[in-house]
């Protein structure tokens, strides 16, 4: 493991604000779909991130980090659910969906999301080394032609303490 990585095991700890006051059920429903895809990527020794993409109530794309596996830098969960979102819609716009994710996306991941034209994003855990959408930066703020929606800290403490719990755990290694 990189140091790297070990690092920003306080990064996850500490986040950048906290959760607002309401949070719908379906937002704690479907973010629960993406901690299972989190649980799988951790499953196979992956940092556990994981997504889904929900389209009028149902999930038409999930996914989690396999860039270890893969050996490749784009294999993030949010890359790899919108990937299969575009196959299931045939399209690269993905109109009236929301991506779930839990851990904030990062600069790649973000602007994706903005050229997918995804108009929602609710993420858990914020990630004050990488996260491009509050945290570090904020791309969905850049006057783009989309401009996404972002829902922060859905389930904040299970995120946290899912990749806190994942760093420790490698560090004893």
């Amino acid at each position: 493991m990189e140091n790297t990585d070990l690092k920003n095991l306080e990064n996850y700890e500490s986040g950048v604000g906290a959760a607002e006051a309401s949070v719908s059920e379906d937002d704690l429903r479907f973010m629960e779909v993406a901690f299972a895809e989190a649980k799988l990527a951790e499953e196979i020794d992956e940092v556990p991130i994981g997504a889904c993409i929900v389209r009028g109530g149902e999930v038409i794309a999930r996914a989690h980090n396999t860039r270890e596996s893969s050996k490749c830098a784009t294999h993030h969960a949010e890359i790899l659910a919108i990937e299969e979102a575009c196959r299931v819609l045939g399209g690269w716009r993905l109109p009236d969906t929301t991506l779930y994710v839990t851990l904030e996306p990062c600069a790649m991941c973000a602007g994706a999301i903005i050229n997918a034209r995804i108009p929602r994003v609710v993420f858990s855990a914020n990630d004050i080394r990488f996260g491009a959408m509050g945290s570090l930066i904020d791309l969905s703020e850049i006057p783009f032609n989309h401009k996404p929606e972002v829902r922060r800290g859905v389930k904040i403490e299970e995120g946290k303490n899912l990749l806190t719990e994942y760093f420790r755990r490698k560090r004893k290694k």
